[in-house]
């Protein structure tokens, strides 16, 4: 089966004449040129269109995987070129929804019973279809409440182990054969897309996504996320609230049902920023075919298969980058980049700082409305090549879903001024983590740990002493009794100085 699929894929790089592509270097041209000979009788497709538009073109004939690692490809502008990175910003999953019958029969069997003894009515056809599954409209039986069900694709599984298998391979080749193969780590944004659209087959982690989610944003009147049912939810069948909305992208729609263009803007950028920097746990899948919005402005957000999370190391780094870029403090950016670990360590500071200053500030004299913090990703995975910085694969997600953001952003308000809008959150932010008031909060984090760890140094330390060798010198146990004492001295002044700062917090 993997054999035929392998198979499909070389055909198919081969009719859209992708293999172009591997013509162009010195190491892969060869290898190209059999490939193409040994296909000779296969007819080309689209050869009038250009390569970028014919890679598109092949991904989507090569269905879920293909599409979505394109849709990966198509921010990693330090990788692709601007061409095709344009085409491949386009991709969709353009799949038919398969049969209702077997859908239904999916249900049945995933949740054990009957769909007469769950809804009251149940779809024959999709509502929706997309490349790893479709939804169906039913109203449950017990509370007589519309519900969307949604419905993994059969087999979808295997095809996605296989292909990433290939893709696997592929990376390895790159980081064998090409120049920066090693710094732009291949095989590493692979494992990371694995874990990606591997959490998209399990429902269960979507449902648990999506009620995290709901419970961030519990209070916030900017946002709705669906109830989910979790008494119908399998890994493989997902019932969640049915929301009626407008789609983000029907401007017509939006006007006439008097919705104001701008604020809905402003929070959907507000709604982001907050998702990362306050929360480190964001959508990291909101295109517009997954966002819908209510008849008071609010947005609705769908499917939640994929969620970005950041630690508070990335956070803080990422905070004081994007502050530092609008500010224009090129210094504070490449110094960050070489303590983060993202650039080597005896990377110039004064000429990476020159580098980013070359080519942001054609950028920044533009007004601050018209700056695309998308176009400024650009221009620093430009420099990246030229320092050696790593590329991070933690945070694709988070520069994909950027950069989403702002489209969508953008093609609500023209004159969006994404600045406005990001930097009260980020500097609230920063004069939370960071100062008196961050040092406070990092105590009380700690404290718990402390309470625990304290009452049971006097047992290590006498644990310690017991299990010491008999033949130490009674030098060795002095010199030891009394660097145990100090340590205590300092962890109990430590105490002391914790417990009078809570104190006076209560006070």
């Amino acid at each position: 089966m993997r054999f035929f699929r392998l198979l499909k894929i070389i055909i198919t790089l081969h009719r859209y004449g992708l293999y172009e592509i591997l013509q162009r270097f010195h190491k892969t041209s060869l290898l190209a040129k059999i490939i193409e000979a040994s296909l000779w009788f296969i007819p080309k497709k689209c050869t009038d269109k250009p390569l970028p538009t014919r890679t598109r073109l092949a991904f989507e004939e090569l269905g879920p995987v293909f599409v979505k690692f394109g849709q990966l490809l198509s921010t990693r502008q330090d990788l692709i070129a601007p061409d095709f990175i344009i085409e491949l910003s386009k991709l969709q999953s353009q799949v038919k929804p398969f049969s209702g019958i077997i859908a239904k029969q999916i249900v049945e069997t995933s949740l054990k019973t009957s769909l007469d003894n769950i809804f009251n009515s149940f779809s024959d056809e999709a509502v929706a279809s997309a490349s790893i599954a479709q939804v169906h409209k039913a109203i449950l039986k017990e509370t007589g409440e519309e519900v969307a069900v949604k419905i993994l694709r059969p087999d979808i599984g295997e095809i996605i182990a296989g292909d990433v298998k290939v893709l696997q391979l592929a990376a390895w080749f790159i980081e064998k054969i090409f120049k920066d193969g090693k710094r732009l780590k291949p095989q590493d944004v692979i494992q990371e897309f694995k874990k990606t659209i591997t959490a998209e087959l399990d429902f269960l982690q979507e449902a648990a996504n999506a009620t995290e989610l709901a419970r961030l944003h519990k209070n916030d009147p900017k946002i709705i996320i669906p109830e989910i049912f979790y008494d119908y939810c399998t890994d493989d069948v997902l019932v969640l609230e049915w929301m009626d909305g407008i789609p983000i992208a029907d401007i017509k729609q939006l006007k006439a049902n008097d919705i104001n263009l701008e604020t809905l803007s402003h929070n959907g950028v507000n709604i982001f920023y907050t998702q990362v920097f306050n929360y480190g746990f964001f959508h990291a899948d909101m295109h517009p075919g997954n966002i819908l919005c209510d008849k008071d402005g609010r947005y609705i957000a769908l499917d939640f298969g994929i969620v970005g999370c950041l630690s508070e190391e990335d956070k803080r780094y990422l905070a004081i980058n994007i502050l530092a870029f609008f500010n224009r403090d090129y210094k504070t950016v490449a110094r960050t980049h070489v303590e983060s670990g993202w650039a080597p360590l005896d990377t110039p500071i004064e000429e990476l700082e020159g580098a980013i200053r070359a080519v942001c500030e054609p950028i920044f004299n533009k007004p601050l409305a018209e700056i695309s913090f998308g176009q400024v990703l650009i221009k620093l995975f430009q420099v990246s090549r030229r320092f050696n910085i790593t590329v991070q694969p933690q945070l694709l997600l988070l520069q994909k879903t950027i950069v989403n953001v702002e489209g969508m952003g953008r093609m609500l308000n023209p004159n969006l001024d994404l600045w406005v809008t990001a930097k009260p959150i980020l500097e609230k932010w920063m004069h939370k983590q960071m100062g008196f008031r961050g040092f406070i909060n990092n105590l009380k984090t700690e404290l718990p740990y402390w309470s625990y760890s304290l009452p049971t140094l006097p047992r290590k330390f006498m644990t310690s002493l017991n299990t010491s060798q008999e033949v130490q010198n009674l030098n060795g146990i002095l010199g030891k009794l009394l660097l145990s004492y100090q340590r205590q001295n300092r962890f109990l002044m430590l105490l002391i100085i914790v417990l009078v700062i809570v104190l006076w917090i209560k006070l």
